[in-house]
C-alpha cells in the first residue's frame, strides 16, 4: 500500500510481536475472550430470535456466522505473528500499510467509544429499573434523586469501573473476566428456567411464529449477532500476552471461547422468544415483572457483567490514543520525558478521559436498538473486513504453496465482500429507522 509492495515491507516471518510481558495463561485468554463478547448483546439475542422469525432461521444464522466469527480470530493471530506487532490496529497498519491502517485507527476508535456508550446505557437501564423494583412498595411519588442516573452511573464509574480501568495489561482482567462471564451464564439459566417454571405474573405468547416474515428479516439479525460476538478487537492483544502463542494453540483457544459463548447466545435466545414471542422486548430483561427477585438478581449480576466488560473496551480504545501520543512525541510534538505512552501520568489521564466522554455521550445517544445496528454494522470491519484485508496481505510475505496461499487469498476475499455487505445493509437499516 502507498508504494510498497509486499516484499519491502520488512517483516519477519514469524516473530512473537513486541507485546508486554507474556503472563496470560491459556484460560485466562478463554475467559477474557468469552467476556469480551458476553456483553450488551446477550440481552438482545431473543429479539433478534423474534426479528428473524423463529428459532431456525436465528440458529443458522448464528452457526454459519460462527465460522467467520471463527475464523477471523485464527487469521488475526497470524496476522500479529507475521506482522510482530502488539495491536489490532498495528497489525493492519504493518499488513496492510498506513493509509488502511489509519482508517482501522479512525474505525476502532469510533466502534469502541460507541461500545462503551452502550454499555454505560445498559448499565444505566438495568440500575434505573432496580431501584423501580426496589421502591415499588412505597406509595406513588417523584423518584428520589440519588436513583437518577445522572447520579448512579458518575459514581459507579468513579467507584469501581475508574480502577478496574487502570492498569497498564490486558490480562488482569483475567480475574474480573471470569466472575463477569459467571453473571452472563446466570442470566442465562434464569432465562431457561423460567420458561419450564413460568412463575406468576409472567405473561408469555403461547404460539411464538416460527418462519420468517421474509429472507430480509434473517438477514437484518447479522449486526445484532455481531455485535453479541464481538470480540474480535481485544484479540491481538489477548495473544500477544499469551505464555504460548502457536497458532494451533490459538485456533483451539479461539474455538472454545466462541463454543461456550454461542451455547449461552444461544439458550438465552431460544428460550427468551419461546417465553414471549414477537412481544419480546429488545431488552429481555424489560419483559418479566420487575418484582421477581430472581429477576433483581439477574439485572445486578448483569450490570456487574457489563461492569466488567467494559474496562476490556477502555483499555482498547486507550491503547490507539497511547500510538498517538507515541508518534507526537516521536515527531518532537509532545516532552519527550513522557514519551512512554504505558506510564502512569499518561495511561492515567487518558483513562479519565474516556470514561468522562463516554458518561457525556451515554445522555444523547438513541435507544439501545439502534446502537446495537450502528456498532455491529461497524464491527463487520474488524470481524471480517480489516482480517480479510490481513490475510491477503500477508499471503505476499509468507512462503506459502500457491494452492493454499490461492485458497487462503480467497477467502480473505470472500471475508472482505461478506463485511461489507454486512455494514452496507445494518447501516442503511440504522438510518432508514432513525428517519
Amino acid at each position: 500500500m502507498e508504494g510498497q509492495t509486499p516484499g519491502s515491507r520488512d517483516l519477519p516471518e514469524k516473530s512473537h510481536p513486541a507485546a508486554a510481558a507474556a503472563t496470560l495463561s491459556s484460560m485466562g485468554a478463554v475467559f477474557i475472550l468469552m467476556k469480551s463478547a458476553l456483553g450488551a448483546g446477550l440481552l438482545n439475542f431473543p429479539w433478534a430470535f423474534s426479528k428473524a422469525g423463529g428459532v431456525v432461521p436465528a440458529f443458522l444464522v448464528e452457526l454459519v456466522s460462527l465460522v467467520f466469527l471463527v475464523s477471523g480470530l485464527v487469521i488475526l493471530g497470524y496476522a500479529a505473528a507475521v506482522s510482530g506487532q502488539a495491536t489490532y490496529q498495528g497489525v493492519v497498519r504493518g499488513l496492510c500499510g498506513p493509509a488502511i491502517g489509519k482508517l482501522c485507527e479512525a474505525c476502532f476508535l469510533v466502534n469502541l467509544l460507541m461500545i462503551s456508550v452502550a454499555f454505560l446505557r445498559v448499565i444505566g437501564d438495568q440500575l434505573e429499573k432496580l431501584c423501580d423494583s426496589l421502591l415499588s412498595g412505597t406509595p406513588p411519588a417523584p423518584q428520589p434523586w440519588y436513583t437518577d442516573q445522572r447520579f448512579t452511573l458518575p459514581l459507579l464509574s468513579a467507584l469501581v469501573i475508574l480502577p478496574l480501568s487502570a492498569p497498564r495489561e490486558i490480562a488482569f482482567q483475567k480475574y474480573t473476566s471470569i466472575l463477569g462471564t459467571l453473571a452472563a451464564c446466570y442470566l442465562a439459566l434464569v432465562i431457561t428456567v423460567q420458561y419450564y417454571l413460568w412463575p406468576q405474573g409472567l405473561v408469555r405468547e403461547s404460539h411464538p411464529s416460527l418462519s420468517p416474515a421474509s429472507w430480509t428479516s434473517v438477514f437484518s439479525v447479522f449486526p445484532t449477532i455481531c455485535f453479541g460476538f464481538q470480540c474480535h478487537e481485544a484479540a491481538v492483544s489477548i495473544y500477544c500476552s499469551m505464555h504460548k502463542r502457536s497458532l494451533s494453540h490459538w485456533a483451539l483457544v479461539s474455538v472454545l471461547s466462541l463454543l461456550a459463548c454461542c451455547l449461552i447466545y444461544s439458550l438465552t435466545g431460544v428460550y427468551g422468544f419461546l417465553t414471549f414471542g414477537t412481544e419480546v422486548s429488545a431488552d429481555i430483561l424489560m419483559s418479566y415483572p420487575g418484582n421477581d427477585m430472581v429477576i433483581i438478581v439477574a439485572r445486578v449480576l448483569f450490570a456487574v457483567s457489563i461492569v466488567t466488560v467494559y474496562p476490556i473496551v477502555l483499555f482498547l480504545g486507550r491503547s490507539v490514543m497511547q500510538d498517538f501520543w507515541r508518534r507526537s512525541c516521536l515527531r518532537g510534538w509532545g516532552p519527550r520525558a513522557l514519551a512512554d505512552p504505558s506510564g502512569l501520568w499518561v495511561r492515567m489521564p487518558l483513562t479519565v478521559l474516556w470514561v468522562t466522554v463516554t458518561l457525556a455521550m451515554v445522555l444523547f445517544m438513541p435507544d439501545l436498538s439502534e446502537i446495537v445496528s450502528i456498532i455491529g454494522g461497524i464491527s463487520s470491519f474488524f470481524i471480517f473486513i480489516f482480517p480479510g484485508l490481513c490475510l491477503i496481505c500477508a499471503m505476499g510475505i509468507e512462503p506459502i504453496g500457491p494452492r493454499v496461499k490461492c485458497c487462503l487469498e480467497v477467502w480473505g476475499v470472500v471475508s472482505v465482500l461478506v463485511g461489507t455487505f454486512i455494514f452496507g445493509q445494518s447501516t442503511v437499516a440504522a438510518v432508514w429507522e432513525m428517519f
